[in-house]
Parts: C-alpha cells; sequence; structure tokens
C-alpha cells in the first residue's frame, strides 16, 4: 500500500531558548483536508511555514510522497494571510508567475491558469489590476496563483483572516467548491474554530507553547456542505468540543502572553 501524501515526525522547533513546536507528529492522506487550530502563539505558522520548506526545523523531518522536505518546491503551493499580489501585473499576470519562474509558461500552462481564473470565479478579469479589486477577488488570484504551479499539496495560513465576516463566509464555501473540483491534499491554519469544522475532514488541536497536538478531530460531515451546516447541532458540537479543548490555552496567552 502507498504510504501516506505528507508525513511529519517528532517534529520540533526552537527559537533561541523559546520551545516554538514539540514532537508534532502526523500523517496526512491523499486528499485530505486538515485544519491547525490553537491560542496564538502555539507555533501553527511556524509548523506550516516548515512543511512549505521555508523554515528549518530543529528537529524532526517532514517527508511529502516520501522524500524530505528540505527547501522550497514547486511541489508545495502556499496561500499567504496577505494576498502578496504583484500592483504592475494583471490578475493573469499574478496568476501566472509561478510556472514563469519554473520556466514552463507556455501555451499549455496559459490556457490551465485561465481554467483557474474561471474556476476561482474570475472570469472576465484576467486584464484588471489588483488596485480594481476587491479584498475577496484578490484572495481568489493568490488561490489561483497558488494552484496554477499544480501543487501536491495546498498550504494555507489563514487566507481570510483580513475578510469582512460575509466575504469570509462566501470564501469559505468557494473554497470548498474549488477544493471539490480536484481534491488537492489540503493543509489550512486558521483561528476561527467554525471555519475549521466547515472546511475540513480533520482538525489538528494545537496546545499552547510549546506547540504540540492535543487532539485530532475526525470530522464526520456530509460533504459537499452548504454554510447552512453551520446551523445544524451537529455542527455545534464539533465546534463546542474543540473550543473546550483550548479554552484554557487561550485565555492564558490572552492573559499572560509572556509565559
Amino acid at each position: 500500500m502507498p504510504g501516506p501524501k505528507l508525513a511529519i515526525s517528532r517534529l520540533t522547533k526552537r527559537f533561541l531558548d523559546l520551545d516554538v513546536l514539540h514532537e508534532i507528529d502526523v500523517e496526512v492522506e491523499e486528499g485530505e483536508f486538515i485544519s491547525v487550530v490553537g491560542p496564538s502563539g502555539c507555533g501553527k505558522t511556524t509548523f506550516l511555514r516548515i512543511v512549505a520548506g521555508l523554515e528549518k526545523a530543529t528537529a524532526g523531518e517532514v517527508r511529502l510522497d516520501g522524500e524530505v522536505v528540505r527547501k522550497p518546491g514547486a511541489d508545495r503551493g502556499f496561500v499567504f494571510q496577505a494576498d502578496n499580489l504583484l500592483p504592475w501585473r494583471t490578475v493573469f499576470a499574478n496568476a501566472i508567475v509561478g510556472p514563469e519562474i519554473g520556466g514552463r509558461a507556455g501555451a499549455e500552462e496559459r490556457k490551465s491558469t485561465l481554467d483557474l481564473l474561471r474556476l476561482v470565479g474570475l472570469a472576465g478579469f484576467e486584464n484588471y489590476y489588483p488596485r480594481q479589486l476587491s479584498g475577496g477577488m484578490r484572495q481568489r488570484v493568490n488561490l489561483a496563483r497558488a494552484l496554477a504551479i499544480d501543487p501536491k499539496i495546498l498550504l494555507m495560513d489563514e487566507p481570510f483572516s483580513a475578510l469582512d465576516a460575509q466575504t469570509r463566509e462566501i470564501m469559505q464555501m468557494e473554497l470548498l467548491r474549488i477544493w471539490e473540483k480536484g481534491r488537492k491534499t489540503a493543509l489550512f491554519v486558521t483561528h476561527q474554530i467554525d471555519e475549521a469544522v466547515y472546511l475540513s475532514d480533520r482538525v489538528l488541536v494545537f496546545a499552547r507553547r510549546p506547540g504540540r497536538i492535543r487532539e485530532a478531530v475526525e470530522i464526520d460531515l456530509p460533504r459537499p456542505r452548504p454554510l447552512s451546516i453551520k446551523r445544524t447541532a451537529e455542527f455545534v458540537r464539533y465546534v463546542d468540543r474543540i473550543w473546550k479543548l483550548i479554552e484554557d490555552d487561550v485565555r492564558a496567552s490572552v492573559l499572560n502572553p509572556d509565559d
């Protein structure tokens, strides 16, 4: 049998004398959507950056399809919290920047990038510039840009945190619609418990620093998931369960941030 898509073992990270992550072990299967939640300062973003190859671990390892991750690569698409679009480039030119850097922006890649822009709901906006777009539209470009390199895994670091509440809800629904089309393996960091439950097959609940997995919560809700599922009793039970796991840590991180 093939191994897991992503295998993380005994992952540990220290910054000088600060323990950020401690011996994280997790396996992610092909096509799984995994979210990571936890209190501020528990190392969620550091964890994601190590998987992306943007940060080196102090100990332990990350394997993607059996290969050890040592540096960034085109097999991982990263959607940052800020869209970081290049203001002098059009929507299309921003979306295809990854293939361009990789030296493979031919006719096939141009067509697939246009298809991705249609998939994320930006058909007709190919020649617009970032300044002409709303926040939600800019994040759609950000997502298309990450998908344009056809990564093995999609890594997302709170991509909707800067959006207003209504736009965020719509973007969650749109992300699931897009994800359902190709079922890319996805690792999604968020502070919003309801967002994690809505999107995910599993939610990794991180404990306060040093970050470690307190519990992995399986989300047994049917797909596809309309936004109305958030109002069901079963959904609310998942949210309550995860909140109870992190409530004390969240309170401590707010009241005693330096501990």
